[in-house]
């Protein structure tokens, strides 16, 4: 699973009365410029990070880029540090300080978590549910964070008449579109990640040979789909584009198929594997003076019964397995192939 922190930041042009373009902190103009440079190193190396954490889909593989952006961070506050305080106003460069650590914290703590819930996520829907609150958490603390330093930026524009002009560059358009793909491919995720691991929670009770949990596990899994039928329908289209939300429904039309039609059919053999077993003993506990005919006749056709029903098991089990292998290979390229084509690329 794999979804990545995004926050949006805001290229600052200044105008004063005085010349912009000269690079005195006597200018406040300057001054805001000269603050908002130095995040551009740390605001790069976020960008790369999160670029490569989305095409690559493991955030631990990649996690010397979580590293480089640490040191860049630092150095982004190494550099507003450096800066003078403007006429002993303080505000809008301890701002930013206060800013940059928190980024910092959210690159060393919060997203160190994120690094390690990924390899517990995917036990259980709550861990999933879990690993992309903390995600979409994560996001908003960064996203607050952003808010009240632009808040302090245009208060100290106020302050000094300075004009400021939002404009987004290259960069902040990259991270704002980087966000949506986020959040859209997540939304379908977490549908299909239900049905799947339900799915996997069947096959569990199958192995244990568990009757009641297999039939709970597929009136779940029948729900489920149908929850996430009208929540692909909600969603619909990113962009135009529908075939992450199609793959996903297609996954769902085979698993409420497989729910309502085929598991049917395998509950069935176990409870008929279950009376043979309860024959089987009745049946061996008798010595062969005590067998009548009557009882080997029925104890031979049992077993003809049994085999026929083991036969016809392993045949649907079978076509189940290949069909869900091909599903979510088909699954994991279409979401690959959207990521790719919608998630923007920064190096």
């Amino acid at each position: 699973m794999k979804k990545i922190l995004i926050f949006s930041f805001v290229l600052i042009l200044c105008n004063s009365t005085t010349n912009c373009i000269a690079q005195s902190f006597d200018d406040p103009g300057a001054y805001m410029t000269a603050v908002s440079n130095a995040q551009t190193e740390m605001n790069q190396k976020y960008m790369i990070y999160m670029s490569a954490a989305a095409h690559v889909r493991r955030a631990r593989k990649i996690d010397k880029l979580r590293q480089q952006a640490l040191v860049s961070i630092d150095n982004s506050r190494f550099k507003t540090i450096d800066l003078p305080i403007y006429k002993g106003d303080n505000s809008l460069r301890q701002s930013s300080i206060d800013y940059i650590k928190l980024c910092y914290n959210v690159f060393n703590e919060d997203y160190s978590k994120i690094v390690n819930m990924e390899d517990i996520a995917e036990q259980s829907y709550d861990e999933m549910q879990a690993y992309l609150l903390l995600r979409e958490r994560t996001n908003d603390k960064i996203n607050e964070a952003v808010a009240k330093m632009n808040e302090a930026s245009k208060a100290f524009a106020a302050k000094y008449n300075v004009q400021v002009i939002t404009q987004k560059d290259e960069l902040d358009q990259k991270l704002e579109d980087a966000g949506k793909v986020n959040s859209y491919v997540d939304d379908v995720y977490l549908v299909f990640f239900k049905c799947y691991w339900q799915d996997g929670e069947i096959v569990k009770a199958m192995n244990k040979n568990n009757f009641t949990e297999m039939e709970q596990g597929r009136m779940s899994l029948i729900r489920f789909a149908d929850e996430g039928f009208l929540a692909l329908d909600t969603l619909k289209s990113f962009a135009g584009d529908f075939s992450l939300a199609n793959t996903c429904k297609q996954v769902l039309q085979f698993y409420k198929k497989m729910a309502v039609e085929d598991l049917p059919k395998q509950t069935d053999y176990f409870l008929k594997k279950e009376n043979f077993d309860k024959m089987k003993k009745s049946f061996d506990a008798k010595s062969g003076d005590e067998r009548t005919k009557q009882d080997v006749a029925d104890f031979n056709k049992s077993v003809k019964d049994i085999n026929a029903a083991s036969d016809a098991f392993n045949q649907v089990n079978n076509d189940i397995n290949k069909t869900r292998d091909y599903l979510l290979d088909n699954w994991n390229e279409a979401e690959k192939n959207f990521t790719d084509s919608h998630m923007p690329y920064y190096k």
